[in-house]
């Protein structure tokens, strides 16, 4: 026994998800309603055959084979074929057919980086056209002033780009680099020598030390811990911060010393590479020394070491399988399609309508001329002359703009911990129309507590927990001979009668207390924490602690517990541990009593799978209902004992079933369910509260009130789910609820529509299964239906149906989504969503680092959107209209000018002038536009219903742009005319003239547009009008300062700006009292 014990101690295999019975086939349980979650999901079996076992020699044979086939051709499909692999433990070549371990982010290099980063600027429509005019005057016929007007914002434009990217990539080399020299032990036959992490090939054997990333997919050979367990940190790789448990290989575990391994012949067979992380299928094969027979022993996910994760304790030895592109962590970086906010989109519209309005303002020019001689010359050449139309500063200030909209949100204090995580996102936080939620841990706090335990005949709540301590201390007090009786050999006690009350809550608590994957950390000062992937299962180790039941010890072979009543410690063998996955919904474990030597196997799951493995009951369905009904997550407890017999038969077989390499899991899944799954005795069932998060309530009511639509998509049961709705006000109080669920037959979809098509303020709670029928058969109805909803909540929701459902609504709807989520089941909603937001939370930081915005609690979403969205949006929209404005302006000021000269293509104004009018004459106080706001803060939060103006789009719509157009063809012609009239006789003047006017004009544009000033405002306003007085004597070319100084030319400029702004002015005070804002009546 002590020879194969270390063996089938270890054992961490979960269940696999293709068993045929006890629980749905689709993936419509994520870990929502997980009640215990554990790292290890399972592998999946990629091929189905019939062997049971690998030959070894036959594997050697293929890999022979393959190689044949295999032709380093330098052209042609770079996607390689993988395959497994069969590693030597001891190899000459170190298997350098496999690739490198070297860290690659960098997305350029030397050679490709200016051809990837101009190709990606100049795809960009501005950029391109104001390349195609630079570019043009270098033709003599085209050329139409200094060639640097025409260059110089393009390459500051340019330049600004590049030197980000620069920096940007430069930064990934360093870390690259840094990654790559970082130097570890290498074990060889002459012993330990340092080698850098890119120089690691397949075949090493590497020491890791406490608290060092792990260089390349290992599989672990050996720990400092007797029992051959480590923990890893595995937050950079899942997101999840709980401490993963990983074991050593046992027979290696057992060797002497390390340097042993220098003498161990055989060889370790892995999988092909491929992205999950919480599969593995391997064996290691060896030669026993004492025997000389050849041996295998199984190797699963528990035993690997995957890259990027950190060595949490002790000193670990690790045999590299995959190194480079191969790692789990290289395979799952994936680059999701960039996010284009609906403003830069609109923006793109306007450019193009710009475009055209350039392109008829030439041809009318030529056209008003007659078209003579090379007409088409001088329409290339009016092109160029208005191309200011277009301006290429717009997406320099949108950009600059997005930059100040992300430090504003993520320095308000009253969001703290808010990260924007794409920066070019901000305006649609202004613009959303649904909000799509998951609820454990974003609109609860993941924070449980065990509020009921049902017995069948019993039930105890809160108030009377006080009794089962009672029961317990009374039961362990009870003769231990009485106890022994019930020892080795009884296998089942269904009699429940002869039973009393105490030594049932007992086998409940003693169940409870045994059956999870919890580790206690005692801390210096004796406290007990624990550790484990699921806050349900530290709920309920910390009720059985109160209880009276405390778990003192746990590692990978025996559990301790300690009876407070006596301050007796109980220790039980582990057998096997069969973990949680979202697939199976359940979770066991075989322990032996070291007492009576019984053998024992627990098992705890939710209730959709476990009615139909526990013994025949008339009450679990009812009271699981009732508990999903008060908000309790529930969970059914059972257990079976085992006789020697039985169990040998299933250590046999099962050790079987994990030396298969084809299809693994569904053999080991088959004979758990043919020896272990039947005929469980139901224990009871307990009741697990997830208190609302703070504010959630408030926060829901407001978002309702502001326009928006909310979708709740959850793992949990309908009655849960409904409940949790009710509660955390989702479901306002006049609204009733309709339910669809258990539909089987597509015509019962249609009948549910039509009943729900007349119930326009209702909210719809479905489940799965009839969603996923809804989807399949009558997709477009169904959401033609649901999205007119104020509400809908879908329960026993897959990751995948969430990401579909958010895709559906953005497309149907052409609304913006925002999806919330906090865990990694949530990431592919988030990614979905045209705004994804993270919550940071106990299921890890998964979900923050793909979300567009992370924040850390559901209720900063009010301000998130109701303040920041609005002024993002507000003030993008009122820039962006601005810019195209001052660019129309000079252009329709040009045109006049040709006009008075026979059409002619001369320009108006040349060389500093042109560049300084876009940047050092107007650039600051425009861009202080991104400081106004057009109502206050605690208005904003007090009447979200001004959100729902923005969704409409009013503030940058083709209504405004044609305003705008308008405003800048009467401004421009008004300036110019007025210009030539006034100033008749001094005609040699009339650029300085209208320049000033010009100026003038903006400035006082800027003033008309501001809502609220800020002292930036008033400072950019008058430093600005300073810095042009102050050029007019460093530009003599343009400037006649003898001319400038007289009172004849201040007041005909007075007059000619007057003109021109002053009919604006009124015409706002005009619409601010006959047709106001809706927000000027509650200011």
């Amino acid at each position: 026994m002590r020879n194969t014990r270390p063996i089938e101690l270890r054992k961490l295999m979960p269940f696999q998800a293709q068993s045929s019975r006890k629980y749905r086939t689709s993936d419509s349980i994520h870990s929502d309603e997980d009640p215990l979650i554990d790292e290890e999901l399972g592998e999946s079996a990629p091929l189905t055959g019939p062997s049971d076992s690998p030959q070894p020699r036959r594997r050697t044979t293929n890999n022979r084979r393959r190689k044949k086939r295999t032709f380093p051709w330098p052209f042609g499909n770079s996607t390689r074929k993988q395959n497994p692999r069969t590693i030597p433990l001891h190899a000459d070549d170190k298997q350098k057919k496999y690739a490198p371990n070297i860290i690659v982010n960098q997305k350029y290099n030397i050679i490709t980086f200016l051809p990837i980063v101009l190709f990606e600027q100049f795809v960009v429509f501005f950029n391109l056209y104001f390349l195609l005019v630079a570019l043009s005057q270098f033709v003599p016929a085209l050329k139409i002033g200094y060639i640097f007007t025409y260059f110089g914002p393009l390459c500051f434009v340019l330049l600004v780009t590049i030197s980000k990217e620069a920096m940007d990539d430069f930064q990934r080399h360093k870390r690259d680099k840094d990654a790559n020299s970082q130097l570890y032990q290498s074990l060889t036959s002459d012993g330990f020598r340092s080698i850098p992490s890119s120089k690691i090939r397949v075949g090493d054997m590497i020491v890791i030390q406490k608290d060092q990333r792990i260089p390349a997919d290992m599989i672990l050979l050996r720990t400092t811990e007797d029992s051959g367990s480590c923990f890893i940190r595995t937050d950079q790789l899942d997101g999840e911060t709980d401490w993963k448990l990983r074991l050593a290989v046992p027979s290696l575990q057992r060797l002497s010393s390390d340097n042993a391994l220098n003498v161990v012949r055989g060889d370790i067979y892995a999988d092909a590479p491929h992205k999950d992380i919480h599969s593995f299928v391997g064996t290691f094969t060896h030669v026993d020394e004492d025997t000389v027979v050849e041996q295998m022993e199984p190797l699963g996910v528990e035993n690997t070491l995957w890259t990027n994760t950190v060595l949490a304790s002790g000193t670990a030895i690790g045999f590299v399988i995959y190194t480079g592109k191969d790692t789990r962590a290289v395979m799952n970086t994936n680059h999701p399609k960039t996010k284009v906010g609906l403003i830069d989109r609109e923006i793109n519209r306007l450019a193009k309508i710009l475009f055209i309005v350039t392109f008829a303002m030439s041809v009318a020019m030529v056209g008003l001329n007659g078209f003579h001689g090379l007409w088409y010359i001088y329409v290339f050449r009016f092109l160029i002359l208005f191309s200011s139309i277009i301006p290429i500063s717009l997406r320099v200030n949108l950009d600059m703009g997005k930059t100040v909209y992300a430090r504003q949100i993520e320095k308000d204090s009253e969001i703290e911990g808010t990260i924007v995580r794409t920066s070019t996102l901000p305006e649609e936080l202004g613009r959303i129309g649904y909000l799509l939620s998951d609820k454990t841990g974003t609109l609860t706090k993941n924070d449980m507590e065990l509020k009921k335990l049902h017995m069948g005949t019993m039930s105890y709540s809160l108030d009377t927990m006080d009794e089962i301590m009672s029961h317990l201390a009374t039961a362990f007090a009870e003769n231990e001979s009485a106890l022994i009786q019930t020892g080795p050999g009884v296998v089942g006690m269904s009699g429940k009668g002869r039973r009393n009350i105490a030594s049932r809550v007992k086998e409940i608590v003693q169940a409870l207390a045994l059956c999870h994957n919890v580790t206690p950390v005692i801390s210096d000062v004796g406290d007990i924490t624990y550790q484990a992937s699921s806050p349900d299962e530290v709920a309920i180790v910390k009720w059985t602690e109160q209880m009276g039941l405390t778990l003192v010890g746990r590692d990978v072979n025996k559990i301790q517990l300690r009876v407070e009543a006596s301050g007796d410690t109980l220790e039980y063998d582990i057998l096997h541990i069969f973990p949680f996955t979202s697939e199976t919904k359940r979770m066991g474990i075989i322990i032996r009593d070291r007492q009576t030597q019984e053998v024992t196997f627990y098992e705890k799951g939710a209730d959709v799978v476990m009615s139909g493995i526990v013994q025949y009951n008339d009450w679990l369905d009812e009271e699981c209902g009732n508990m999903a009904r008060e908000g309790l997550r529930t969970l059914v407890v059972a257990k079976k004992r085992l006789s020697e017999e039985m169990y040998e038969d299933f250590k046999k077989k099962y050790h079987e079933a994990e030396l298969s390499i084809h299809d693994r899991n569904a053999r080991k899944q088959a004979v758990i369910e043919e020896v272990l799954e039947t005929e469980l005795e139901l224990l009871g069932l307990t009741g697990v509260e997830d208190k609302l998060q703070d504010g959630v309530k408030n926060t829901l009511e407001i978002l309702r009130n502001a326009g928006l639509r909310i979708w709740m998509l959850t793992g949990d049961k309908i009655e849960t789910a409904t409940c949790i709705a009710v509660s955390s006000k989702l479901v306002s109080r006049n609204q009733n609820i309709h339910q669809i669920s258990k539909l089987k037959v597509p015509i019962e979809v249609l009948n549910e529509l039509d009943n729900l098509r007349s119930k326009v303020d209702c909210c719809l709670v479905i489940d799965g299964e009839s969603l996923q029928l809804c989807l399949d058969h009558f997709q477009d109805e169904f959401i033609d239906v649901a999205t007119m909803l104020p509400a809908v909540v879908c329960c026993r929701c897959s990751p995948t149906q969430k990401a579909d459902i958010t895709r559906l609504i953005r497309e149907y709807t052409q609304k913006r989504v925002l999806s919330i989520g906090d865990g990694g089941n949530d990431v592919s909603m988030i990614q979905a969503a045209n705004v994804g937001v993270g919550i940071v939370g106990k299921e890890g930081r998964q979900a923050s680092l793909a979300a567009d915005f992370s924040v850390t609690q559901f209720s900063h979403l009010t301000k998130l959107m109701l303040w920041h969205g609005r002024n993002s949006y507000k003030r993008s929209a009122k820039l962006s209209q601005f810019v195209i404005h001052r660019g129309l302006i000079i252009s329709v000021m040009q045109a006049v000018f040709s006009a008075l000269f026979y059409f002619a293509p001369i320009t108006l104004y040349q060389g500093m002038l042109v560049v300084g009018y876009a940047t050092v004459y107007t650039m600051a106080p425009v861009f202080s536009l991104v400081l106004d706001q057009d109502v206050s803060e605690e208005i904003a939060l007090l009447y979200p219903e001004l959100y729902k103006e923005l969704t409409k789009g009013r503030s940058l719509s083709f209504r405004t742009f044609f305003t705008w157009l308008l405003i800048s063809v009467y401004q421009g012609g008004a300036i110019m005319i007025l210009s030539i009239i006034l100033f008749e006789e001094e005609f040699i003047h009339i650029v300085s003239i209208s320049f000033t006017a010009l100026i003038l004009n903006e400035l006082l544009m800027v003033a008309l547009e501001i809502n609220t000033w800020h002292r930036v405002m008033v400072i950019s306003e008058i430093v600005t009008v300073l810095i042009y007085i102050g050029s007019m004597w460093l530009l003599p070319t343009y400037f006649d300062m003898s001319f400038i100084l007289t009172g004849r030319f201040v007041w005909k400029v007075a007059v000619i700006t007057a003109v021109s702004s002053l009919p604006l002015y009124v015409a706002k005070i005009i619409k601010r009292r006959y047709a106001p804002p809706s927000y000027t009546k509650l200011t």
